[in-house]
């Protein structure tokens, strides 16, 4: 047990939500940069086809420099909620546990986020409560590039040599194609229901981020 410095993500992969399930605290990072292609606006799913990603349009800065995660703005001029929620739907709609969560992950796509910090706070936020996740939560102060904890940052890549988390549970559309790891974990909750906290304090955690 330990206390891990974690990105705030777009709901966050399974890997993410085990190394928090174990560690004693959780520092979410507040103050870094913002960087395209990485998790802070993507979020992937099991779909009918196999894996599909969920992007939240942002608006960017163009060439005017860096950009403080904690200050990027949505871009709702496309209508991203209103699709995002029909792609979960139709992937998890007819999954064990979704009609017991549907309400609680719906409001994030009914109400009108503009800012994207704030709209991924009240994700994670929803989703430590139904996964009764009860561990202390504290934010960065400022950004540090070496921190004295375990560093979680690296998992919001979306490109990254680390290693598979080996947690396996039954999906939705797994005899179609396959078993898909590491996925957001919107996948374990509507797949596992209430066992899904014990899943990810029990699985063993990849040496590699």
């Amino acid at each position: 047990m330990s206390t891990v410095v974690a990105p705030l993500t777009y709901g966050g992969s399974i890997t993410l939500w085990a190394h928090m399930a174990q560690a004693s605290n959780v520092v979410l990072e507040k103050h870094d940069h913002y960087q395209k292609q990485t998790q802070r606006n993507r979020l992937y799913i099991h779909g009918a086809n196999g894996k599909l990603m969920l992007t939240v349009p942002v608006k960017h800065l163009g060439k005017k420099g860096h950009q403080n995660y904690n200050d990027v703005h949505i871009d709702n001029q496309f209508s991203w909620q209103a699709q995002h929620w029909k792609s979960l739907e139709a992937a998890y709609r007819s999954s064990p546990y979704f009609e017991f969560y549907e309400d609680d992950i719906a409001f994030l796509y009914k109400e009108r986020f503009t800012n994207l910090y704030a709209f991924n706070n009240a994700f994670f936020q929803i989703i430590k409560n139904l996964i009764g996740l009860s561990i202390p939560l504290t934010f960065t102060k400022s950004y540090e590039k070496e921190v004295t904890h375990q560093d979680l940052r690296p998992l919001q890549e979306v490109k990254r040599n680390g290693e598979e988390l080996t947690l396996k549970y039954t999906q939705v559309f797994d005899d179609k194609n396959g078993f898909i790891p590491d996925l957001s974990v919107l996948d374990l909750l509507f797949n596992m229901g209430p066992e899904s906290l014990q899943a990810l304090k029990n699985c063993a955690l990849p040496k590699k981020l």
